[in-house]
């Protein structure tokens, strides 16, 4: 028989876990966003429901609209952040 310590560590250290899991797939949804964005305009294209030039310039504009997705958070664009070399 356990113990409710042995029992509460454990459901501790699960939902520890599932939080990390959790971090580590963050960083995974805004680029499948950005993605899927990019090939619903293609898709709507084909069919003509966007016009072919906005579907041409959609994919720099998102990219250009959404930086931090393809530059990520740890690129640092401040030269007072920086840290010496």
């Amino acid at each position: 028989m356990q113990s409710t310590l042995d029992i509460s560590v454990k459901y501790v250290a699960s939902v520890l876990y599932i939080m990390k899991s959790m971090l580590a797939m963050k960083q995974f949804v805004a680029p499948l966003l950005l993605a899927s964005a990019m090939i619903g305009i293609a898709l709507l294209a084909v069919l003509d429901i966007v016009p072919e030039t906005l579907a041409q310039f959609a994919p720099v504009a998102l990219l250009a609209l959404f930086p931090s997705v393809w530059m990520g958070r740890a690129g640092c664009c401040n030269f007072a952040k920086r840290k010496a070399a």
